[in-house]
C-alpha cells in the first residue's frame, strides 16, 4: 500500500514561537479559557506552538481532563479499607479496573460515554463508542469477551427519538456483532429530558491471566514508539473537545467530521494482533487511541513513564494526505493503539502486525529528558513537559449551590399531588397494563433481538435476565456476573440517594444470579458544570456513591464523567449509571430470573413501605415526578446478597428476580413472562404485614426487595435461611400453569391471561419504531 504523504505546507515551530510571543492564536475556539491559555504560556514560557495550542486544548478539555470534577473524584480513592483492595489488581488511573476473580484469571470492565457523537450520527457514534471501550479493555493486556450498553433516549412519540433509536441501536449491534462479542445486558430508558441529547454509554469487559496485565506507560530509554492500526484520517477531529464546535467560521481552521468512523472488522484482527502480541511478551507499555488520539496517546503513556519520548509525525501512516500537523494531532480515527517496544523485539512485533495485515509504523523512542518532543517536516514543533499536558491540568473549584426548586419540588409528594390510588380490582388490573407496557418496562426485545447474547459460547445469563454472566474458565466453570442500573428520575428527586439506589439495584440484581458482588465502574451523566445547581447534583452524588460503596465494601475501579449533557440551558437528569461485577464459582449455579416449573412456591424478601413517589406507577398512571425517592437501605442489601449467595449455593432456588422499578407488579409479569409459567398470588399479608394499601404494594418501589421461586422440597430449607439470618420473608404466591391457560393471577382480585399480558408489554416499542426482528 502507497503511504499518503501530509501537507507540505510550513509548520508552527518551537522557535517561531519564541521569536513571535506577540502573535495572535484562536485559543478560544478550541475550546481553552483565557487564564487557561495564560497558564500554557507560563508553563512554557512562551506562546505555544499552534501544534502544542491543540494538544493542551484537547487534553485540557472536560472530557479528558476532568478539571471540574477531578475533585470529587477523588473520594473514590479515599474511601476503601482492606477489603475493598484484596482483589483491586488496578484501580482508579489506568484504561480500564481489574479484578481478581481467583484461580489466576483476572476480569477488566469499564463504562464509558458516547452521547454527543450519538445525537449528531447516532451509528457511528454509538458504533465507536462500542470500538472505544474494547480498546480499553484490550490495553489492560485482556481479551474481551462481552459488553453491555445503558441506552436513554428522548420521549418514545417524538419526531426526531425514532432516528437516534434506529442508528444507536444498530451501530452498537452493528459493531459488537462483527467483533464476535455478546451483548450480555444493560438498560433502555425514555424521557423528554433525553431529547436533545440522549446518552450513550457502552460497558466492555475482558478475561486476562494475572501474569498477561499490561498498563500504559512509556519507560525504558531507546524503547521504541509504534502506532498501528488503522491509519490515520480526518474523522473525530476535535470529537472529545469544542474543537467541533459551530463557533469556527467559515474561513477559519478546516472542519472535519466530529464523529468518528468505525472499522468492526479493522479492530477484530487488532485485538488479535494484540494478544498474540502480548502472548509474545512484545510490549513493554500499550495506550490505545480513543479521546484526543495521538495527543493523549502520546503525553499520556510518556507522563506514566520515567523519561520521556521523541516522536516523527511525518511517520504517521495517513488516509488523508491533506491533515495537517494539528489534526494529526487530534484526529480521533479509530482502531489505533500506540506501543512501547524494545529495540531488539521491534522486528517481531512488526512480524506480527504484518501476520494480521495491521499496519504499523515507528514514530519515535523513549528519551531520558522527561518532554514530550515531537518533529514535522524536520522541524520541532512540541516540546513540553508531559505531565503538563496530561496530569497536571487545570482543576476548578466550580461554584455549587442547592438548587431554588429543590425544595418545592420535594414536597411535591404523590400523596400532597392528591393522586388518585384506587385499590378495586378492575382499577387495579388496568394500572398493572398502564405501568407494564410503558415504554420503560415494556418488552425490549425490539433493541435486544438486535444483538448476539451467545456468540464465543460463554454466556451463562443474558436479557432479559436481570444482569449478564459469562463463564471465565471453561473447566472450573468459574464466571462473572455484571448489572448496570441508573434512575435519572431518583437523581432528579435526591442526587444523593439516587447514587446509592443505583448502585444497590445493580448489586442486588448482580446478587439475584448467585454471584457475589466484588467490583464497581461508573459513568456519570451530568449537564454543564458551569451550573452551579449541576455541580450541586454531581457533589452530592459522587459523595452518596462513594459512602454507598464503602458501606457495602465494593470499591470502583475506574469509570468515566461526562458533562455538558443539556439542551441550551436545561439540563439532563443527573444519570450516574453503576456497574456492579460479581464473582461465581461456577456458572452452572447461576439463578435465572423466571420459574419454569409449576407448584413452587414464591416468596417476597424483604419490607414494603408506601415508596411511590417517582416511581413508574406515578410516571404511566399519572404522568407526575417529585417528592423523595425510596429509601436506600445498605445494610438490607448486604444482608439480601448474602442470603441470596447462600440459597444458591445450597441449590435452593430456582429463580430470583429484583424488585426495582415497577415494582412487585412488574417483578411479577417478568416472571411469568420469561418461560411463559404462570402464576397465582395474594398481596394481602403484605398489606397486614407493611401496613400499605393495594397500590403500594404492587407499585411501590421500596429498595431490599427480592421475589424467589423455592422448589416444594426445598421450602423448609429456605425458610430456615431466612430466619437464621432475620431477613422479612412472605410467601406470597404459587407458580402455576404455562401453555394455553398460563396466566397471572391475583387473589381475589383479576386474572391476566399471559397471551394478553404479552401482547400488551410486547407492543409498545413496535409501535413507535416497526416490527421486532426474529429471534
Amino acid at each position: 500500500m502507497t503511504d499518503f504523504a501530509a501537507s507540505s505546507s510550513r509548520p508552527d515551530t518551537v522557535a517561531d514561537a519564541a521569536a513571535t510571543p506577540e502573535k495572535e492564536q484562536p485559543y478560544a475556539a478550541l475550546g481553552l479559557q483565557t487564564n487557561e491559555y495564560e497558564k500554557i504560556r507560563e508553563i512554557l514560557g512562551r506562546r505555544p506552538t499552534s501544534g502544542e495550542l491543540a494538544m493542551y486544548s484537547v487534553m485540557w478539555s472536560e472530557h479528558c481532563s476532568y478539571k471540574s470534577s477531578k475533585p470529587y473524584l477523588r473520594q473514590f480513592g479515599k474511601k476503601v479499607n482492606d477489603k475493598m483492595r484484596e482483589r483491586l489488581l488496578v484501580g482508579i488511573g489506568e484504561n480500564a479496573g481489574v479484578v481478581d476473580v481467583g484461580e489466576g484469571w483476572a476480569v477488566t470492565f469499564k463504562v464509558e460515554s458516547h452521547n454527543s457523537p450519538s445525537y449528531i450520527e447516532p451509528f457511528q457514534g454509538a458504533a465507536t463508542g462500542v470500538g472505544g471501550i474494547i480498546r480499553d479493555i484490550i490495553s489492560m493486556g485482556a481479551r474481551p469477551v462481552a459488553v453491555m450498553d445503558q441506552l436513554r433516549f428522548g420521549a418514545i412519540d417524538h419526531p426526531d427519538t425514532a432516528r437516534v433509536v434506529h442508528g444507536a441501536v444498530a451501530g452498537i449491534s452493528s459493531y459488537a456483532n462483527c467483533l464476535g462479542l455478546p451483548n450480555i445486558g444493560g438498560e433502555t430508558v425514555f424521557d423528554s429530558v433525553y431529547q436533545g441529547n440522549p446518552l450513550v454509554n457502552a460497558l466492555g469487559v475482558g478475561v486476562l491471566r494475572h501474569e498477561d496485565l499490561h498498563t500504559a506507560n512509556a519507560s525504558g530509554l531507546g524503547n521504541k514508539v509504534v502506532l498501528f492500526g488503522a491509519r490515520t484520517g480526518g474523522d473525530g477531529i476535535g470529537g472529545a473537545s469544542v474543537l467541533s464546535s459551530s463557533s469556527f467560521e467559515e474561513d477559519g481552521p478546516s472542519k472535519r467530521p466530529a464523529v468518528q468512523v468505525g472499522d468492526p472488522f479493522a479492530e477484530k484482527v487488532l485485538i488479535e494482533a494484540c494478544l498474540e502480541m502480548f502472548q509474545a511478551d512484545l510490549v513493554e507499555g500499550i495506550q490505545d487511541l480513543g479521546a484526543a488520539g495521538i495527543s493523549c496517546a502520546t503525553s499520556e503513556l510518556a507522563a506514566n513513564g520515567d523519561g520521556g519520548m521523541f516522536v516523527e509525525l511525518d511517520s504517521v501512516l495517513l488516509r488523508d494526505p491533506s491533515l495537517t500537523a494539528e489534526e494529526i494531532l487530534m484526529s480521533e480515527s479509530q482502531e489505533r493503539m500506540m506501543a512501547i517496544v524494545a529495540p531488539e523485539k521491534l522486528d517481531a512485533f512488526l512480524a506480527v502486525a504484518k501476520k494480521w495485515d495491521v499496519e504499523a509504523s515507528v514514530l519515535g523512542e523513549v528519551t531520558d529528558t522527561n518532554r514530550l518532543i515531537i518533529n514535522w517536516q524536520g522541524e520541532e514543533i512540541v516540546n513540553v513537559d508531559p505531565s503538563t499536558v496530561a496530569v497536571d491540568g487545570p482543576v476548578y473549584d466550580r461554584p455549587v449551590a442547592y438548587p431554588t426548586w429543590m425544595d418545592a419540588l420535594k414536597a411535591d409528594t404523590v400523596n400532597a399531588a392528591g393522586l388518585e390510588r384506587n385499590g378495586s380490582a378492575d382499577a387495579l388490573r388496568e394500572q398493572l397494563l398502564t405501568v407494564t407496557s410503558a415504554p420503560n418496562q415494556a418488552d425490549l426485545s425490539w433493541v435486544t433481538n438486535q444483538y448476539d447474547y451467545y456468540v464465543g459460547g460463554n454466556t451463562a445469563l443474558s436479557f432479559p435476565d436481570g444482569a449478564g454472566m459469562i463463564r471465565v474458565d471453561e473447566e472450573t466453570g468459574l464466571g462473572i456476573a455484571i448489572s448496570t442500573d441508573a434512575n435519572g428520575r431518583y437523581s432528579y428527586l435526591d442526587p444523593y440517594v439516587g447514587a446509592q439506589i443505583a448502585l444497590g439495584e445493580a448489586y442486588r440484581n448482580v446478587a439475584t444470579t448467585g454471584a457475589v458482588p466484588t467490583a464497581v465502574t461508573d459513568c456519570l451523566n451530568f449537564g454543564s458544570p458551569e451550573n452551579p445547581e449541576v455541580m450541586w447534583q454531581f457533589a452530592q452524588t459522587v459523595e452518596g456513591l462513594s459512602d454507598a460503596c464503602l458501606h457495602l465494601e465494593v470499591p470502583v475501579t475506574g469509570g468515566n464523567v461526562s458533562m455538558y449533557n443539556q439542551t441550551g440551558d436545561t439540563p439532563i437528569h443527573p444519570t450516574p449509571v453503576v456497574g456492579v461485577l460479581g464473582i461465581i464459582d461456577d456458572v452452572a449455579r447461576r439463578v435465572p430470573s423466571g420459574w419454569q416449573d409449576q407448584g413452587e412456591h414464591l416468596y417476597l424478601l424483604g419490607v414494603t413501605r408506601d415508596e411511590l413517589d417517582g416511581s413508574a406507577w406515578a410516571e404511566s398512571v399519572h404522568s407526575h415526578l417529585g417528592g423523595v425517592p425510596p429509601k436506600a437501605d445498605l445494610d438490607a442489601e448486604r444482608t439480601l446478597a448474602e442470603l441470596l449467595h447462600a440459597a444458591s449455593q445450597g441449590g435452593l432456588l430456582s429463580a430470583a428476580v429484583d424488585l426495582s422499578e415497577g415494582g412487585l407488579a412488574q417483578t411479577l409479569v417478568d416472571g411469568v413472562l420469561r418461560f411463559g409459567v404462570g402464576a397465582r398470588v395474594w398481596i394481602d399479608e403484605i398489606m397486614q404485614r407493611d401496613g400499605v394499601d393495594a397500590v403500594a404494594a404492587l407499585f411501590s418501589e421500596s429498595q431490599g426487595r427480592v421475589l424467589v421461586a423455592v422448589p416444594h422440597e426445598e421450602d423448609v430449607k429456605f425458610r430456615g435461611l431466612c430466619e437464621g439470618r432475620n431477613y422479612p420473608v412472605l410467601k406470597i404466591g404459587v407458580t402455576d400453569q404455562s401453555g394455553d391457560d398460563a396466566a397471572l393471577e391475583l387473589q381475589d382480585r383479576f386474572t391476566l391471561p399471559l397471551a394478553e399480558l404479552r401482547t400488551a408489554v410486547n407492543a409498545t416499542l413496535p409501535a413507535a419504531f416497526g416490527p421486532v426482528i426474529a429471534e
